[in-house]
């Protein structure tokens, strides 16, 4: 049975399909302005095309039924063939050679048995990690010791979660496992060893660092993470502090967690997980009576995850009988801890979109000073942790709350734009007693009759399904954003300008200054503009954009993407600019970004005018507020001039 087709292998097949080609087979493509194409929609029935490809991008949109992606995903769909089929039938028509994840260290497309390749991995990492953990023990290993120490971690803490040190040297791991019988391309394809550039022998892939084995649900030594000591690195600012197995037959990045191996019982008898953010966390939630507690390893929560943690909770749609009370739960909870920063808001503004992965109820537990589950062991002890953990809160009204606090709700500009913004949240809910729970709350966190509230999550609520509900005649579809491609729709100027702004930074960044990247979230008003501005600040932004090339730019930024943004990704990668290209385009991006940070100012003069009112009320703060009205203008005033 074939394996796993390496990364290598797949961005080949992309970059030698003409997306317009293989779409053409199978459908009539006719200009449709701006290098873009159109046609009649392969996935639902229409009259009118509403089905456009971007050769430029390799990427396609349906601004009718909302199918978007790349040449695998439209042979995929089309022809109903798994992932790995897609890309081979694209290699074929290509002409490329494809590799095999088995085959790594091998030649050609070699694939020898797949159980033995994982077998001797297994064996390897289970003899790297014995290694590892003998050598915490040594002299050299001080610094590790002391990092242990200082997050008060003994001895058999240490050897519970079987931590252990990698030791500075080049060879060290690979000698001592050559040593046990493991070949260069044994050590290799488990990931603890690579290649050196000069081609000839291999050198250790963990050196210097306090080491954390990764197990599956099983049991099974899948992997590592290994966390910087910067007593040991010279540069420690240009050495990553966490460094973690490269994918292999064993370990995949998305599917793995750290701790789950101890957490799996838990997490099946109390219907419960924590998701901590790092390694001493899940050391520290454990050790407080946390059991339930795991951590993704080098990259974000997902579906992938989602899937593992429904699966051990066995987590279904509840019956009736449901109630209000705090803690109710439908088969379980999902409880994501997060700092109490601003970069902790976001992350838990993006784990909400995760929720829609869930019939378990999800929660945030976030300690107000913004101590993470380690920090609170070290400095209050296990009843701290504990404590963080029962106080965690529904994460729709975290998110109700984090987005509240965008708004001045002292005028009534501010509590309408507030409702605005959390109507769709609060329609979201899937229980309608909870939905009418969030109604009256919400309505009294912004100070509005519950009647406006209600109209608007009703109408929140009626878009919301109108954008999930596939077309006429269709087959099954790609599911829009519940919230998210009315910002394509709607013809509000602002809206449009974001949207524009949005679409050149994905078609054409190169035109983009750097200054872009600096832009302050809530210059987007529209949820899903915001959360597409934060993917993209996390996929690098347009000052490493033009690195990636175009194709590259745009699935690095779906990489980093919640699903629930692919549609609006697609269609603003595909939306045709209203100019053409060269300094003409230049010009227009450069004035639709200054028209972004014009109408962002306004919105700010305008709250500090309604702050200097109220201030004349009172006497309090006048001269203040009339300086910053006067520096936010000045500023406007000079991007109208530039």
């Amino acid at each position: 049975m074939p394996g796993l087709i390496l990364r290598e292998s797949v961005d080949a097949v992309r970059d030698a399909t003409r997306l317009d080609d293989v779409v053409g087979t199978s459908v009539t493509l006719v200009p449709a302005g701006g290098g873009a194409l159109k046609g009649l929609c392969p996935f639902h029935d229409e009259k009118t095309p509403s089905f456009h490809v971007r050769p430029s991008l390799a990427r396609y949109h349906c601004f009718g039924c909302g199918e978007s992606g790349d040449a695998i995903d439209f042979v995929s769909q089309l022809q109903g063939l798994g992932f790995t089929e897609a890309v081979e039938y694209l290699a074929r028509l290509s002409g490329i050679e494809l590799k095999y994840a088995e085959s790594s260290g091998f030649s050609g497309t070699k694939r020898p048995d797949n159980r033995e390749l994982r077998s001797r991995a297994i064996l390897a990492n289970e003899a790297a990690a014995a290694f590892f953990r003998s050598q915490l023990l040594k002299p050299e290993a001080v610094a590790a010791r002391k990092f242990l120490a200082e997050r008060k971690f003994n001895r058999q803490a240490a050897e519970l979660f079987e931590v252990g040190f990698a030791p500075a040297s080049w060879d060290a791991l690979t000698n001592h496992l050559s040593a046990q019988g493991f070949t260069t391309t044994e050590l290799t394809g488990a990931g603890l060893a690579k290649p050196r550039n000069s081609g000839t022998g291999v050198y250790d892939f963990f050196r210097g660092r306090l080491m954390f084995p990764i197990r599956d649900t099983a049991g099974t030594l899948v992997g590592f993470g290994g966390r910087r000591l910067d007593e040991l690195e010279e540069q420690p600012d240009k050495v990553a502090k966490y460094l973690n197995t490269p994918e292999t037959v064993l370990y995949k990045k998305s599917q793995v967690l750290f701790g789950i191996d101890k957490a799996r019982n838990p997490i099946r008898t109390q219907k419960q997980v924590a998701v901590v953010e790092g390694y001493t966390d899940v050391m520290a939630a454990q050790l407080s009576g946390v059991e339930a507690a795991v951590a993704t390893c080098g990259t974000a929560f997902g579906s992938e995850h989602a899937k593992l943690i429904r699966r051990l909770m066995g987590d279904h749609v509840a019956g009736g009988g449901l109630t209000l009370a705090e803690g109710t739960t439908l088969g379980g909870e999902v409880i994501f801890t997060f700092d109490g920063d601003r970069a902790g808001q976001e992350a838990a503004l993006k784990a909400f979109g995760e929720d829609q992965r869930f019939h378990a109820q999800t929660f945030v537990a976030v300690e107000p000073s913004g101590l993470d589950p380690c920090d609170l062991w070290v400095k209050s002890g296990p009843e701290a942790v504990r404590q963080l953990i029962k106080n965690r809160e529904p994460l729709f009204k975290f998110v109700i709350k984090s987005k509240l606090r965008q708004f001045d709700l002292e005028t009534v500009e501010g509590r309408v734009e507030a409702i605005r913004a959390t109507a769709p949240v609060v329609a979201q809910i899937r229980d309608a007693a909870y939905r009418s729970h969030y109604q009256k709350e919400l309505a009294g966190l912004v100070g509005v009759d519950v009647a406006s509230v209600s109209a608007a999550v009703s109408a929140a609520l009626k878009d919301f399904r109108q954008s999930r509900r596939a077309p006429s005649g269709s087959g099954a579809v790609r599911r829009l954003p519940p919230y998210g491609f009315d910002a394509l729709q709607s013809r509000d100027p602002s809206l449009a300008i974001q949207r524009y702004a949005l679409a050149a930074v994905l078609q054409s960044p190169e035109l983009v200054e750097p200054e872009f990247d600096t832009l302050p979230t809530d210059t987007f008003t529209h949820p899903a503009l915001a959360w597409l501005h934060l993917v993209i600040q996390a996929a690098g932004g347009v000052t490493i954009a033009a690195a990636h090339g175009p194709k590259r730019w745009i699935k690095e930024v779906e990489e980093q993407a919640n699903p629930i943004l692919w549609p609006l990704l697609n269609s603003l990668a595909i939306a045709a600019l209203p100019v053409g290209e060269g300094s003409q385009l230049r010009l227009y991006i450069d004035d639709v970004v200054a028209n972004l940070r014009i109408e962002h100012l306004d919105r700010q003069i305008a709250a500090a005018k309604g702050r200097l009112s109220r201030a004349e009320a009172n006497g309090s703060g006048y001269s203040e507020i009339s300086a910053e009205i006067q520096e936010l203008e000045a500023g406007k005033r000079a991007l109208q001039s530039s």
